[in-house]
């Protein structure tokens, strides 16, 4: 309230003090510089057309100056002061429901971040900037005029009057004249008369090309589907806010559950939302809905502003049937919401890594209980937070242990690199069991796919001389070598430099380039089987809208019998000639400084090997591996993904990590190291001092981040630690208020990290 006077203040006026008026106020949000919510007085002339959810124009500090805001509340109160009127309405339409505002101010108190930027997240830039409209002059017949009964008019007039009387919305000029076949003679005459008026508007939007709708294949459901579909529909009738977890092994139809559940909710007459990996947003998935719904919006990162603005009015007007996207589409208008679908849940691309750093799944089910609905979370690797909260019975879980037509899950060999490397002729990234093993599946007409999580030709180049390791000029990251335009690139800032020759310390000039990346191994394919064509998928030949299509469908055709990438190649896909996989190198990222490291190669790993066996050929996985006894490996060889959990959840539970405690992050950053350490400790400290005394309780660091350097500025954490969130938000938001950054140096929380780099 005290940093409201001081922004809001005019001298008040005697009545101001004394007596409490009633009047109708308008609580405002803004969307930078400012925390907090903010009351101005509604005028006269704007009481009949303000409503939450609305941008509106307001008077902001001494000056005045006009701020764009979002209206979050009107109600009429009792006042002791005087308040600054609402100077206008910014836009008319209602960009955010009373649903989604609830939504929305629970996001920013939950993840410690300003109800502002919360809704410039929510609603779509393309939506506030109204991309695809322009200004334009329209017609309209008033109210008064269309009671008259008097009208004697000549008959280009009395055709052009009659058909704007009838049409449902204001039309332009040009559209007036078309539709009654007329010059703008007699339209010009009608306005000089007064029988039509003017007014601002903006044209209507243009809509995207409609991809081609495909026939959709009726499926017959197996015991475990019919099992898990009676399930979900009996919680979709019953409009029960439950979380269901469908946990299937891969290709066990969970796709085909989703869609016959989303079936039910649309006789019904309400939406539905699907949530899936960005990665994940194959045409393959777009087709797959497509075929089986009328009305369907794929919201993707490629769409252009203009698109995304159509389909986000469509959606809004109770238009569209289905939303397909990736995290962002949690928030889509949809006036009747009946399901939410998030497919491989697990992924950690539903956590969004700027503010407000939300998890998708989370807010999904913060929705759900608000509205009413349910909540289906799929996946063949579920997190461990939600298999834990199914074992706490949290979440409902539904189990497919088998795949569709009994086929059975391939066979996974795993090949301990250890020997393969002290053989004598073993070179590059293929070992000898996996070349065989491809040799062997084109000669019998199958596909390959291969994995290999690390983007480059080269992941390090190094001195043998000096030990010098070239690194990025802004960031504590090695280079990487990639042979497409001879440079060295940093995959963080993208910082570049033609690759070096020599060593840029010592001068020496045997440098070496050591790592393994996608091109060296598209490289090395084409070395080994130099008649097979072979397509590398990764996000540098990946950039282009419409190049992930293109690539898959010339692999489906046949075109390509080898597909070899990064982690976008591991979920989603179902090609049934695929019968061999192949994992370059399972551990990636088994040894990073994050206690999921284990989770996420098991889940890679499992991926990917489901995506072969998938037809009547059967399929084999051949997984190449330093550390063949590892808990994860020795799990994703056996497709188990109880043992794994068995395994891993007892130490998270030891040490009060995830599922079993809570955990935030705090990263401070800035361009002098000794300065942003010196914050660090007085965040630690005042943060430490707010937390419950309880052992459990604790603050870990603060310590350089294992990235100790990014973007030209140095980077400081610390984890905090506790049996519940509460008390650490509590303590962090004290810290917020209380504590003032010095000058370039800039402090963030994490709510539930995912990322621990």
């Amino acid at each position: 309230m005290d940093q409201q006077r001081s922004l809001f203040d005019t001298q008040p006026d005697p009545w101001d003090l004394d007596d409490q008026q009633h009047r109708v106020v308008a609580s405002v949000v803004f969307t930078d510089g400012l925390a907090g919510t903010f009351d101005y007085e509604v005028p006269e002339s704007l009481l009949e057309k303000l409503v939450a959810g609305q941008q509106v124009k307001v008077p902001l500090g001494r000056g005045d100056r006009l701020r764009l805001a979002y209206c979050v509340h009107v109600q009429r109160k009792a006042v002791t002061r005087r308040l600054k009127m609402v100077h206008s309405i910014a836009d008319e339409r209602q960009l955010l429901t009373q649903n989604v505002l609830d939504l929305t101010s629970w996001m920013s108190e939950y993840y410690l971040a300003p109800w502002g930027k919360v809704l410039e997240t929510v609603v779509p830039a393309g939506v506030r900037g109204r991309v695809g409209t322009r200004e334009v002059t329209l017609l309209f017949v008033p109210k008064a005029v269309l009671a008259r009964t008097d009208l004697q008019l000549p008959p280009a007039q009395e055709k052009a009057f009659q058909t704007l009387a009838g049409s449902k919305l204001p039309l332009t000029q040009t559209q007036l004249c078309k539709a009654a076949e007329c010059s703008s003679g007699p339209v010009r005459a009608l306005i000089s008369k007064g029988l039509v008026e003017t007014k601002t508007g903006r044209t209507e939007l243009a809509k995207p090309n409609a991809l081609v709708k495909e026939d959709a294949n009726h499926v017959c459901l197996n015991a475990d589907q019919e099992k898990a579909l009676s399930s979900i529909v009996d919680a979709v009738r019953g409009r029960k806010p439950e979380t269901i977890l469908l946990h299937g092994v891969t290709g066990s139809g969970k796709t085909e559950i989703y869609i016959q559940a989303i079936e039910e909710v649309i006789k019904a007459g309400r939406q539905a939302i699907v949530l899936v990996p960005e990665i994940s947003l194959t045409p393959q998935t777009q087709r797959r809905f497509r075929s089986r719904f009328e009305n369907v919006a794929v919201v993707h990162s490629h769409m252009s502003d203009a698109d995304r603005h159509w389909y986000w009015h469509q959606i809004a007007n109770g238009e569209i049937q289905v939303v397909v996207g990736a995290r962002s589409a949690v928030f889509a208008p949809t006036p009747q919401l009946g399901l939410i679908v998030i497919d491989e849940e697990h992924d950690g691309s539903f956590k969004q890594d700027k503010i407000p750093r939300y998890h998708a799944r989370d807010v999904a089910r913060k929705r759900a209980e608000l509205e009413g609905f349910p909540l289906i979370l799929g996946s063949a690797t579920p997190s461990l937070e939600s298999w834990q909260r199914a074992a706490e019975e949290t979440y409902r879980l539904i189990s497919m242990p088998r795949r569709v037509l009994d086929l059975p899950l391939p066979d996974v060999i795993t090949v301990d690199l250890r020997e393969e490397y002290q053989e004598r002729y073993f070179r590059g990234a293929i070992g000898n069991q996996l070349r065989r093993a491809v040799e062997e599946a084109l000669q019998d007409g199958g596909q390959v796919i291969l994995l290999l999580n690390r983007r480059g030709y080269s992941t390090h180049i190094q001195c043998p001389g000096c030990g010098e390791v070239v690194r990025c000029h802004d960031c504590d990251i090695a280079l990487t070598h990639h042979r497409e335009g001879e440079k060295a690139v940093c995959h963080y800032c993208d910082y570049e430099i033609p690759s070096p020759t020599r060593c840029p310390k010592c001068g020496f000039e045997g440098i070496r380039y050591g790592g393994l990346g996608t091109q060296r191994l598209e490289a090395e394919v084409n070395a080994k089987f130099p008649r097979v064509t072979c397509i590398r998928m990764d996000s540098d030949t990946m950039q282009k809208p419409g190049s992930h299509e293109a690539a898959l469908q010339r692999f489906k055709a046949g075109e390509a019998k080898i597909l070899l990438g990064t982690q976008m190649i591991a979920k989603g896909l179902d090609f049934p000639n695929v019968t061999l996989v192949g994992v370059i190198n399972a551990d990636t990222g088994l040894h990073l400084p994050d206690f999921r490291a284990a989770e996420r190669t098991f889940q890679l790993v499992t991926q990917v090997a489901g995506r072969t066996g998938r037809g009547m050929l059967g399929g084999r996985v051949f997984v190449q591996t330093l550390n063949p006894d590892h808990p994860a490996i020795v799990a994703a060889q056996r497709h188990d993904f109880i043992a794994f959990a068995q395994s891993e959840l007892p130490g998270r539970q030891t040490l009060n990590y995830p599922p079993f405690g809570a955990m935030a992050r705090v990263v401070i950053r800035g361009d002098v190291e000794k300065v942003v350490e010196g914050f660090a400790d007085s965040i630690a400290q005042h943060i430490a001092s707010h937390m419950p005394a309880e052992s459990s309780y604790r603050v870990l660091g603060p310590a350089p981040a294992p990235i100790a350097k990014l973007r030209g500025q140095y980077r400081f954490h610390m984890i905090l630690q506790g049996n519940e969130i509460d008390p650490i938000r509590a303590a962090v938001k004290s810290a917020q208020v209380t504590l003032t950054a010095p000058d370039s140096v800039q402090w963030i929380v994490d709510i539930d990290p995912y990322d621990m780099l």
